[in-house]
Parts: structure tokens; sequence; C-alpha cells
């Protein structure tokens, strides 16, 4: 009778691997919808495990299916590979090779800690119960983000629950959290479009000043959240881009204001939809301007089963001891893994990848940012004890 592999041994040993194909990710980084090569090289590392590979003709996607020799569920992994447009300000060996491209939110690591998973459940798939779906998905950066097309194309078909992971910079490296119901806000973004009528500086009477309307509009919409959404209710409403003018002497004719709003529930996303239209269109007629709001849903909130997350406080202690465990806060950023959540039940995970005793103290989206490879290990740890817990207890 075969001795089953133990999971720690066999990730111990793929790890320098992981920390090969991390830093050649990180060197090599591809933005949203833009992945081709990425999933190429993916793909090769795949093959090189005997992992048979189905690509997803929404864009980039790839999905690998290990079935068990014995019956049992199916359990899904996700893992997103889309890096961001942001220059790469390390001097370390491993920075971005691509000029204005970067893993800087640690896709990379994540693709390359799945990948480690890959090499596990190979190595025992013969005394595996059920299959293991192991999703490699595109675009999480940017909205509609890569999990809607590959839901729509049947990743999730035949699947009983999925778990991922996102290695988070904040939480210092050794150290796991979650939390039940709303975990992650949906991320929604507006436009504003402002037009006056342009004119010469030195003669205010004459014109209709869009900037002074787009200040008045970035004023009011700070009365939202403190005004008009329940102070029990989180909330944010951001104006992150204020864009207007040319020169010294010239009132501006146009005004463009981008930004985001960030909740937890429907009825409070619905409300601040609402009021943003009133105070767009109504500041600028109150100074005889013309806007417009262009507000643009993004993903749904994070919603973590209620039965999953029990799960992850009754098996990551047993990982990693009571006190690395956490109960997270809300957390204002958004995924796109809340569509698989929408789908069928499952738990989305933080695990900490901060320390700055090698660097990792910048934040997510920052041009240095960084993070405490051997983070993949206890993500990779973590994924496989979340599904082998469900499989042993519904076969």
């Amino acid at each position: 009778m075969n001795t089953k592999p133990d999971m720690n041994e066999v990730l111990q040993t793929v790890y320098p691997d992981m920390v090969k194909w991390r830093r050649y990710l990180h060197q090599h980084p591809e933005i949203s919808f833009q992945e081709k090569e990425t999933s190429t090289w993916i793909t090769e590392r795949l093959h090189e495990m005997g992992c048979e590979v189905q690509k997803d003709n929404s864009g980039y996607g790839l999905v690998v299916k290990i079935r068990g020799s014995k019956p049992g569920p199916t359990i899904a992994l996700r893992t997103d590979i889309d890096a961001l447009p942001i220059q790469d300000e390390k001097t370390c060996e491993y920075a971005s090779k691509v000029p204005g491209a970067m893993h800087a939110c640690g896709h990379d690591a994540h693709t390359s800690t799945m990948l480690g998973i890959a090499a596990y459940y190979s190595s025992i798939q013969d005394q595996l119960s059920g299959e293991r779906r192991l999703i490699f998905q595109p675009a999480e950066e940017v909205t509609p983000g890569g999990a809607v097309g590959m839901i729509a194309n049947g990743v999730l078909e035949g699947v009983d629950a999925i778990y991922g992971v996102h290695l988070w910079s904040p939480l210092p490296y050794g150290v796991v959290a979650t939390k039940e119901g709303p975990f992650m806000a949906a991320p929604d973004e507006i436009y504003i479009d402002i037009t006056g009528r342009g004119g010469h500086g030195g003669l205010p009477h004459e014109t209709i000043d869009s900037i002074l309307v787009g200040t008045a509009i970035v004023q009011a919409i700070q009365t939202i959240v403190s005004r008009n959404v329940n102070p029990l209710e989180p909330a944010v409403v951001s104006i992150g881009s204020f864009h207007a003018g040319s020169t010294a002497n010239v009132i501006a004719e146009h005004c463009k204001l981008i930004g985001t709003v960030r909740t937890f529930s429907e009825e409070t996303r619905a409300q601040i939809k609402a009021r943003l239209h009133a105070i767009v269109k109504q500041t600028a007629e109150l100074y005889g301007a013309v806007a417009s709001l262009d507000y643009k849903d993004g993903y749904p909130t994070v919603v973590n089963a209620a039965d999953e997350a029990e799960r992850f406080f009754r098996v990551a202690p047993e990982q990693f001891g009571q006190s690395a465990v956490q109960q997270s806060s809300l957390i204002m950023a958004g995924e796109d893994f809340s569509y698989y959540l929408k789908e069928i039940p499952g738990c989305f995970m933080f695990v900490g990848a901060g320390n700055k005793e090698c660097g990792a103290v910048y934040p997510h989206h920052h041009p240095r940012f960084d993070l405490d490879e051997r983070s993949m290990l206890i993500s990779a740890r973590l994924m496989i004890a979340m599904a082998e817990d469900y499989a042993s207890l519904n076969r």
C-alpha cells in the first residue's frame, strides 16, 4: 500500500521552485487582459508536472482538473495571474523588466503558490478523493474582471466549494485571517464630466468656471457618507483624480473628476449612487454649468459562507497555531473572487506577507511593493488544508 506523501514535505521540496517561479513572473509582468505569455509560461510548468491544462476561451485563463482514484467532492482553488500598470521602483535582482508594468499586488506569488499546489496534488493523485480544480484566472485588477467570463464558460460546473487566498502585506508574515459574511467591499468607479464656459482669467464674469464647479462638487460629495449614510454602515466616497485647465490666465471650460465608491450592502450602494447623481446635477446647475455622472458598478461584495468561515477558524489553528489566526476587520479593497462566492459556497482568506526585515513594508499597488516569499508556503498549506478538510467530511 502506498504511503501518502506528507503535504509539508512536498511543499518544502518544491518551495525553491516556487521562489524561482515567482521571481521570473515578477520580472515579466503582463497587465489585465494581456496575460498571453504568462498563460503560456504557466501551461509549460503545468505540463512539466504532468497536468492536463484546459484553456479558457474568454481570455488567458487556465483550468487544471486533477481527478483522484476515489470518489469524492470537486473542490476548486483559484489564483489570479495579472499585473498592474505601475513602474517598478525596486532595485532588487528580480525587479520588473517591463516598463510601466509590475506585479504590485502579489499575483506573481499567488500564481507560484498554485503551481506548488499543483505539484502536491499531482504527487498524490492516485490517493486523492474526488477532484481538485485549479483555476488560474486573468484580469482580476480591472473590471469586469476575469472571473465572470470563466464562470460563464463553466469553470464552476460540478464544483462543491471554492477557496482563494490573497497574500496581504499589511499583515505580518505568519498570520492568517478572514471573517464570516461580508469581507471585502464592492468597488465602484465614478466619472464626472463638467462643462462650463471658458474665457479670460481676467474677465471671470464672462465665464462659467468649471474648476469652481468641480471643487464645489468635491466638497458636496464629502457630505454623503457623513450626513446621508447610516453611521453604522461602512462606506467610502473618494475623488482620486481632478483634471482641468492648461494655463494660468484661462478659465477652464471643461473639468473631469474620477473617483471610487466602496460599500458592503446593496442598499447603501444604491443610496450613494442616487445622492451622487443629485449632487452632480444640482451643483452644476447652481453655477450655470452642465455636468454628467457615469457610475460604473464594480465587483460585488466578497461574502464568505458561514460554514466555510467556520472551517477556516477550525483548520487554520491546526496548521499554524491559534496565535497565528485572526478575525479580520472589513477590508475596503475589492476582489472579483466575489463572483465565485455568489455561485457556490467558499471562503476567501488573507495570509500575512509583510516583513520589514526583507523590505516588505510597502502597501499593495505601491511601486516598491514586495512580500515575504515564505508566505507562499503558508498560503499553499492553508488552501490544501481547507480543501482536504472539506473532502474528508463530504465523501
